[in-house]
């Protein structure tokens, strides 16, 4: 059976940007895999002009990859491919409503396009499937919209808005005799979920972080039909949330602490880096600002500077406040000893802390 690899929303603007990089990725994993499609669900382009500006170099990397190219517009590029333009060698635009068929290798694939369209009306247009898939063969269904049956935030779907862009529920495909249904427009991770004939509905994600909220490493779909989706890990841009919570109670260097989580980086992956907790200043032998300064020089051009990272304080905060004094002078006149008085001024320091006090 034919091998598919499916992706969507790679939004591309500029050539040779991380989207471009990512596209490119991507194609080259389908080389070194032999497949025999590659689907793109929709969003190719980030805007019509985009997709004007680009098709030249597009055309580039879509020629010789001995594979077939199968794109559906999305709400990003709707009207980015006009009739008669040339995207690429073995480049098929299935974008012409109400649905374009193509087969492969005995696997019918069929393309609905991105339409501002819900409810019954696309009810009608899915289930006008019936009449092209049948039971004899496998088949695939590439589309661009909202799946409602998913839990998820206005993030997860890049920078959309509040609008709703033909949202369809799973139930939708009851009766269809489809195998894979490839979904384009969540942003935000690798989602599979089950028909009720047993196939599989897949959002891939992006391949590449178009917004913060698209965190972890990028995945693509891979699968041979007859099998399973398959989550493919990519070496894509991406954001990873790195969030340290200092503890001065540990003796461990703040810079340190940082720089190991920095060593374990993803190197295509930039951080969305938060520092908290508190510091020892008197211990370490090192200000808050040094300590900003050194973690800035370690780690710049690795974290999202449009996110500030550093909300951590010194533990004088707390030994100075009055409440820890008053406590610990009780506790001292009631006789503890020194092993005592440390371990409770530990505790005591630790619920301050986790009350942020």
């Amino acid at each position: 059976m034919v091998k598919i690899l499916h992706t969507a929303d790679l939004h591309l603007r500029e050539y040779g940007d991380e989207r471009w990089e990512a596209l490119r990725e991507v194609i080259q994993i389908g080389k070194q895999n032999r497949v025999g499609v590659f689907a793109i669900c929709g969003d190719l382009f980030d805007k019509d002009i985009d997709a004007e500006n680009l098709r030249p170099r597009i055309r580039e990397l879509f020629s010789n990859t001995d594979f077939k190219v199968l794109i559906i517009p999305g709400n990003h590029d709707k009207d980015s491919y006009q009739s008669g333009m040339y995207f690429g060698e073995d480049v098929f635009v299935l974008g012409t409503p109400p649905f374009q068929v193509i087969e492969l290798e005995g696997v019918k694939i069929a393309g609905i396009p991105f339409e501002p369209i819900q409810g019954g009306e696309l009810l009608r247009r899915i289930q006008a499937l019936r009449e092209v898939f049948t039971p004899n063969k496998k088949s695939i269904l590439m589309c661009h919209g909202e799946l409602l049956d998913a839990f998820y935030t206005r993030a997860d779907l890049g920078l959309e808005g509040e609008a709703r862009y033909m949202p369809f529920k799973l139930s939708y495909f009851e009766g269809l005799n489809v195998d894979y249904v490839l979904g384009g427009h969540f942003h935000s991770k690798f989602d599979i979920r089950r028909l009720g004939n047993g196939g599989y509905f897949v959002y891939p994600g992006s391949p590449v972080s178009i917004t913060r909220a698209e965190t972890g490493q990028r995945k693509a779909n891979l699968f041979e039909v007859g099998d399973p989706p398959g989550e493919f890990p990519l070496d894509t841009f991406h954001f990873e949330e790195i969030t340290i919570a200092l503890d001065p109670l540990r003796n461990e260097s703040p810079v340190e602490t940082v720089r190991g989580h920095f060593e374990r980086l993803h190197p295509k992956a930039t951080a969305i880096l938060t520092v908290k907790g508190y510091i020892n200043s008197e211990q370490i032998n090192m200000t808050e600002p040094e300590i900003v300064t050194r973690i800035n020089e370690m780690a710049r051009g690795r974290y999202d500077e449009n996110h500030y990272p550093f909300s951590f304080r010194d533990i004088s905060r707390i030994l100075e406040n009055d409440l820890f004094i008053g406590f610990t002078t009780k506790a001292r006149e009631s006789g503890c000893t020194e092993e005592e008085m440390e371990r409770l001024q530990d505790i005591t320091i630790r619920a301050m802390m986790q009350a942020d006090l």
